[in-house]
């Protein structure tokens, strides 16, 4: 159970951000976003060569040809040590026929609320396109959030990184019902 004063900066995180859909112009935010996820959370489960090979290659035009080829991107942006940040970003695409997602939030900014509400646009961009699922490979360090949200466990194996190496993940899946 969480606490009042947890609650409360919940609430007051989320009125405090804006959630948008992201365009090319917003890669390179994302980009030092998601190593800022990658560089701050992935530690807690992973050795450091791990989280090396994990954050390599994060350069905007990854994002950009993602959304080119019908990848969609969301934000949530807010106030991070006094200026306006990408706080974190999911995504929803299609890949061998199979929708899936990925949600990152900035490591000062987990827990807040930030990621649940990212997870919700992508869910709500799945269903509009007609999904009935999504599948994902969840890092290590965000099993328990995908958990909270309605993801089931279907295996564990290795997810192959842009580096060329691999890390260990849960294979998760989520039935999608239009509400």
């Amino acid at each position: 159970m969480r606490d009042p004063e947890h609650l409360q900066r919940l609430i007051v995180t989320l009125r405090e951000i804006q959630t948008r859909r992201a365009h090319p112009g917003d890669a390179e935010a994302i980009g030092l976003a998601h190593l800022d996820s990658i560089q701050s959370i992935g530690p807690s489960v992973y050795p450091p060569e791990v989280v090396e090979a994990w954050g390599s290659g994060l350069v905007p035009d990854i994002y950009v040809k993602a959304m080119e080829s019908g990848e969609a991107f969301f934000i949530a942006t807010g106030q991070l040590e006094g200026q306006r940040a990408v706080l974190g970003f999911s995504t929803h695409r299609v890949d061998d026929a199979r929708d899936g997602a990925s949600v990152y939030v900035r490591g000062k900014m987990a827990r807040r609320g930030i990621g649940t509400a990212l997870l919700r646009l992508a869910e709500a961009h799945a269903l509009g396109h007609g999904a009935t699922s999504l599948h994902i490979q969840a890092s290590l360090a965000g099993v328990e959030f995908y958990k909270v949200n309605g993801f089931e466990e279907l295996g564990r194996g290795e997810a192959m990184l842009m580096s060329g190496r691999s890390m260990p993940c849960v294979f998760m899946r989520k039935l999608l019902r239009a509400t």
